[in-house]
């Protein structure tokens, strides 16, 4: 059992100024994906250039796994189905109606703009045709991932949705509770493949075998987030997701055994994962200490969790008061934020950067894994300081559609022929002239 103080580092803020803001002081997961793109290279051009064996290669390397088709039969999918769990199935149907109901809300409605007496431009939206979707298959297996990526685009309206899982060496096939939730959504298109391979060929696709995507989403490891950077401008990426990350802001209102078990249910997901408690309150970081050390020592992954609060990327920051806290929070830019001090709601209207925030002692992260009705497919890394969870419009493309009659135009046409003149562009100056000779 870990002794007390060992199990999560302390960062004391108290009484420092930080002028350029907190970034540089705060703990911080270092994942290079650059580097790791060189390893995926030779990987991603092979499925680029020979296809499905270049896929079934990789698969045999990495996975183990020598496979009998790349795509998973109806059967399969229907007897993963079959077989599922009747609870587990009904949390499944519980998650998808959720997550249908708040992802409904994000769709845009098409607005008409009359700029001038004939003269419109409308904003309407596009669903994408094909879209691939990525399951974790490795360590964790994650069928909640596919509802979570499914779902959205499934209510935007995308044509078709093929789905990539790492085959198990036992069955050859994707984990039986990732196809029971693809069976559930009704995706017939299921593929027994794996990492940086999986994106490449839902990428470039494989005649006879897949028909290339136009977005490829969903969370996953260092190699598939190397991958998605590889295959940036080829096809469209989501955010390289992971490794995942938490951040509290308490006071000394927060139950110590919440907070613990919340930094613990995100250092789950692996050695890599970051878990990161900011508070204004000593005896609550002390209380917090003495909580990891008892439940730590009670959970069932106790390697990957120790490691993963006791490395570089976990910390306690104490920090003057809560004005302070929510400055670094802010700073930090956490994937997963929770809020468990007083004015909870209020502190959560004045957050400008996290993926997802969640409010009050009731409403922990594990709750927004799963069955919240969010999304859980979230910008990790600071990056949420620039760019959002996985959505709706992640699987939209806004289309502006312009219409003007001829005496609209005549009543711009001098400023469009100004504008051409003064960028030395005559031909665009002549396409209006043309029109009114």
């Amino acid at each position: 059992m870990p002794r007390l103080g060992d199990v999560i580092r302390r960062i004391d803020l108290r009484g420092q100024a930080a002028p350029s803001g907190y970034r540089d002081l705060l703990p911080r997961a270092r994942v290079d994906v650059a580097a790791v793109v060189e390893q995926v290279r030779p990987v991603v051009e092979a499925v680029r250039d020979r296809g499905a064996a270049a896929v079934r290669e990789a698969t045999q390397r990495f996975d183990g796994v020598e496979p009998e088709s790349l795509r998973v039969p109806r059967e399969v999918l229907a007897g993963a189905l079959e077989g599922l769990d009747p609870d587990v199935r009904a949390a499944m149907a519980t998650s998808v109606e959720r997550a249908r109901m708040a992802h409904a809300a994000q769709l845009p409605v098409e607005a008409v703009t009359q700029i001038a007496p004939g003269a419109t431009v409308t904003q309407t939206w596009r669903a994408l045709d094909r879209v691939g979707l990525y399951a974790p298959g490795g360590a964790n297996r994650l069928p909640s991932s596919v509802l979570m990526t499914v779902v959205p685009a499934m209510v935007a309206g995308v044509g078709q949705i093929a789905v990539a899982s790492a085959p198990q060496r036992h069955t050859g096939w994707p984990d039986a509770t990732v196809l029971a939730a693809c069976a559930l959504l009704g995706v017939e298109e299921v593929y027994a493949v794996g990492g940086a391979q999986a994106l490449a060929m839902l990428a470039y696709g494989v005649p006879g075998e897949c028909e290339p995507v136009d977005l490829v989403a969903g969370p996953g490891s260092v190699y598939t987030n190397a991958a998605k950077r590889l295959l940036r401008g080829i096809v469209g990426v989501d955010a390289e997701a992971g490794p995942s990350e938490v951040a509290i802001l308490a006071d000394d209102t927060a139950d110590p055994a919440h907070l613990a078990a919340d930094l613990i249910s995100q250092a789950e997901h692996g050695e890599a994962s970051a878990s990161v408690l900011v508070t204004s309150s000593g005896p609550v970081v002390d209380a917090v200490d003495t909580e990891l050390v008892r439940q730590v020592a009670a959970t069932k992954h106790q390697g990957r969790i120790a490691a993963a609060l006791s490395g570089q990327q976990s910390a306690a920051v104490l920090v003057d008061d809560l004005a302070t806290g929510l400055r670094v929070i802010d700073a930090y830019a956490a994937e997963h934020l929770e809020i468990q001090a007083r004015g909870a709601r209020e502190l959560a209207r004045r957050v400008r950067h996290a993926g997802a925030v969640f409010v009050g002692p009731h409403s922990p992260v594990s709750l927004g894994d799963y069955c919240a009705g969010s999304n859980h497919v979230l910008p990790t890394g600071g990056t949420a300081r620039h760019g959002g969870g996985l959505s709706v419009h992640t699987f939209l493309r806004g289309v502006q559609v312009v219409e003007y009659d001829e005496a609209a135009l005549r009543d711009v046409a001098d400023h469009v022929k100004t504008f051409a003149e003064a960028e030395d562009l005559p031909a665009h100056a002549a396409a209006i002239e043309v029109r009114f000779r």
